[in-house]
């Protein structure tokens, strides 16, 4: 029985990446420059400094006065914009029903998290992360998730990663655990559950117990 979930923020929790892109996008055009928004939006998914890097190379530009200027277009737009992806507060209320713990491995930093959950009265929800202040290794590396297993006594036989990339279910396996992945199924990884809607995890650790 699954009574334990490790989540990813970025497109997992919180629907950011529309937020990010536009942030992007306004900084390419401080430099005169444009690229769609989906094209922006697909390199963040990556990483934000493998976005940053990879606009540079296409127009010239230095990655990091694109970070610098990214970072203060990102800063301005409101939380209110980054909402949880529907289902979410559902799944997390029903892991804590359950006794379980919900707990965040994220590349976001500590205080940005913080300031997503508050925002959107999540933080109740969550026994802890480990964000990227935290020095752990990136995903797929399985350091951070090995690490928050034993912080918070996690039992990996009741315990799902989720998260929307590769890096994340590889992540997860890795670290021994079941893995759930939201959104667009790859070549690259097969998790043990591929969703498109929060209903299908609800429904799928309902029918667990």
């Amino acid at each position: 029985m699954i009574r334990n979930i490790i989540w990813d923020v970025d497109g997992t929790l919180v629907d950011t990446y529309p937020a990010i892109a536009r942030a992007f996008k306004a900084a390419l055009h401080d430099f005169g420059k444009d690229a769609a928004s989906e094209r922006i939006e697909g390199l963040a998914r990556n990483s934000l400094g493998y976005c940053a890097a990879t606009l540079a190379g296409e127009f010239s530009l230095d990655a990091d006065a694109i970070g610098e200027k990214f970072n203060g277009h990102y800063s301005v737009i409101g939380l209110d914009a980054q909402p949880p992806f529907r289902g979410v507060k559902a799944v997390c209320e029903y892991i804590c029903s359950l006794g379980g713990k919900n707990v965040i491995v994220t590349h976001r930093g500590r205080e940005g998290t913080a300031q997503l959950l508050a925002a959107h009265n999540m933080a109740g929800y969550f026994a802890g992360y480990l964000a990227r202040d935290d020095g752990y290794p990136k995903k797929p590396n399985p350091a951070a998730f090995t690490a928050i297993i034993q912080i918070h006594d996690l039992k990996r036989d009741e315990t799902i990663a989720v998260g929307d990339r590769d890096i994340d279910i590889l992540a997860g396996q890795a670290a021994g655990l079941r893995t759930c992945l939201f959104g667009i199924k790859t070549d690259a990884v097969t998790a043990d559950l591929t969703i498109s809607d929060f209903d299908e995890l609800y429904h799928y650790l309902a029918l667990q117990g």
